[in-house]
């Protein structure tokens, strides 16, 4: 187990988003940029995704998780403290790591968005052809 005072650090990617996650022996406060989660995830989706891996392993009030996230939306936020939960749990606890595996959380979705090319509208829509 880890020592009281200290955190245990976990980093999780969705899309741009970067999620830094620390995680302590707590009551279970759940704080993300300094708000609390409900206050910062506005969409139900968004608050079921980053809780998942608390509610998975059922440690939601053995420890008090702070976030701070970067970059993306809100689902890629939510996401992103997902794969970041997952991975500070699974480094404070070894034997939660093959459940969290099989639900897919410590995988990095690596997705990302298609870059614009040149000459063209998008990653893939061109401008419209003019024979004449």
């Amino acid at each position: 187990m880890v020592n009281p005072k200290s955190f245990v650090w976990g980093t999780g990617r969705r899309k741009s988003s970067v999620a830094r996650v620390r995680i302590a022996p707590g009551e279970g406060r759940f704080v993300v940029n300094r708000k609390e989660w409900r206050d910062y995830f506005p969409t139900r989706a968004a608050r079921v995704s980053a809780l998942q891996p608390l509610k998975l392993t059922d440690t939601a009030s053995r420890y008090d998780v702070f976030v701070n996230v970067v970059g993306g939306g809100v689902q890629g936020q939510a996401d992103a403290v997902r794969h970041g939960l997952a991975r500070a749990l699974a480094t404070a606890d070894s034997a939660l790591e093959p459940a969290l595996r099989d639900a897919g959380f410590m995988t990095r979705d690596a997705r990302m968005k298609e870059r614009k090319k040149y000459g063209q509208r998008g990653a893939r829509a061109r401008y419209q052809f003019s024979k004449r």
